[in-house]
């Protein structure tokens, strides 16, 4: 069994979204939580929930399947909510994002991480570190600090109110 690493470089957790499986690194993670209420926030984009109450401060939350025109994800028993860090103009900010279910954390080195397939101009590749494997099923991993351009980390930050140069410290 290989040892812990105290970065972490190695271990993605996995998660759903509509039948694909995707993953985040875990030092971007902070925690997944049971799906809990959202407040909507008037006039923010489509891919924007609203907000959730964690420890006493506003947590903007986005659906990452309307972000990436897969639908609207549908709250069911497996619906969570991953509390992510995302490096923005050098700050850390923190934000949940919706997925269909949280799998497992996964170990993957470099040399099993496929560079993203080349689909064409229509498609963006830039958001996505590479492609991992779990058996016959690919593993699409995410680099959630190109997920979202500034422009929109912005928006998700003033929907709630935040200073787009401040961290929240939970």
């Amino acid at each position: 069994m290989k040892e812990p690493t105290e970065s972490c470089d190695d271990q993605y957790l996995t998660f759903t979204l509509e039948k694909g499986l995707y993953a985040l690194s875990i030092n971007h993670v902070r925690e997944v939580l049971e799906y809990v209420t959202i407040t909507k926030m008037p006039r923010t984009p489509d891919y924007i929930c609203g907000v959730i109450n964690l420890r006493g401060h506003a947590v903007p939350v986005v659906d990452l399947k309307v972000k990436f025109g897969l639908g609207q994800t549908e709250k069911t028993i497996n619906t969570c909510i991953i509390i992510t860090e995302v490096n923005f103009e050098g700050d850390q900010t923190v934000f949940g994002i919706l997925s269909d279910s949280v799998r497992e954390v996964y170990e993957m080195d470099e040399g099993q991480i496929e560079p993203p397939p080349n689909m064409g101009t229509a498609i963006r590749k830039d958001f996505i570190v590479g492609m991992g494997r779990s058996d016959d099923v690919f593993i699409i991993i995410l680099d959630i600090n190109k997920v979202f351009s500034t422009q929109e980390l912005a928006s998700v930050l003033d929907a709630v109110g935040q200073d787009n140069h401040s961290a929240i410290a939970l």
